[in-house]
């Protein structure tokens, strides 16, 4: 039936009251969602992937889409803001879509027991990278963006560094960087992760898409780093490896409100 509801909507056949009656029933697993998604428009996934993550509700790389599974039940105008998140092609599209996803309501999910935090051995590290932070935002940012928590992490193996943003619960945005990132590729690559990280943060205090579209690559060759999602990392040694700059592109969520955040 989906599959027929997808057809005549492509061709104009059939209008979003009638599709609304299709999409009465919840989706029962993460096919049946991506069904409807196609339905709506959505082109460039190919999979979906269903998560129980408290904090990054919908976010997608490549061809794929992880979204929590309560958007199983979502109704239509969600998905279609999804759909228009992913596929949109202006900047004023995707904030209009995030806008909709925000104010869609999500049951409260309990927090994880344990969040990890910077370990005291790691403070010094954790220090001299916000002092980095203040000297990068003085000298490509002319100051204006805002002091942040910056988070030594030891769990990031094949990341380099994460940007999430505020919350609407009250919780406060967050630089991440790689323990192992630190110590394998020396404080010249980390201070260009960390750049990366507040081009992230510059779209999200300026009421920018988080994202690694078209407005963070100006900005990032603005300040005079690579331009992607992935660069090429100097480790120490001859070696030389092409990794994440950050996590992929990200729509968050707090506990019981749904907020924007960063990715990479």
């Amino acid at each position: 039936m989906l599959h027929a509801v997808a057809r005549f909507f492509r061709r104009g056949r059939l209008d979003p009251t009638q599709l609304t009656l299709e999409l009465d029933i919840p989706a029962r697993d993460a096919g049946e969602l991506l069904m409807r998604l196609r339905a709506l428009g959505i082109r460039r996934i190919a999979t979906v992937t269903l998560t129980r993550n408290r904090a990054v509700m919908v976010s997608y790389r490549g061809t794929e889409l992880r979204i929590h599974e309560a958007f199983l039940a979502a109704p239509m105008p969600v998905l279609t803001a999804v759909v228009n998140f992913v596929e949109g092609r202006t900047r004023a599209e995707r904030r209009a879509a995030q806008r909709e996803i925000l104010d869609h309501q999500v049951p409260a999910v309990p927090r994880r027991p344990t969040i990890e935090r910077t370990r005291p051995e790691d403070a010094p590290v954790a220090e001299r990278l916000v002092g980095l932070h203040r000297a990068l935002n003085v000298r490509y940012f002319g100051g204006t963006l805002g002091d942040i928590p910056i988070r030594v992490s030891r769990r990031m193996r094949s990341r380099l560094g994460h940007y999430t943003a505020r919350t609407t619960a009250g919780d406060p945005a967050e630089i991440a960087i790689s323990r192992a990132h630190v110590r394998r590729h020396g404080w010249e690559e980390a201070s260009h992760t960390l750049l990366h990280e507040m081009v992230h943060q510059w779209q999200d205090e300026t009421g920018r898409p988080v994202d690694h579209g078209s407005g963070f690559r100006r900005k990032a060759r603005e300040v005079g780093i690579e331009a992607g999602a992935r660069r090429t990392v100097c480790q120490r040694g001859p070696r030389i490896r092409r990794l994440p700059a950050s996590d992929s592109i990200d729509l968050e969520f707090p506990d019981d409100e749904s907020t924007r955040a960063a990715g990479a």
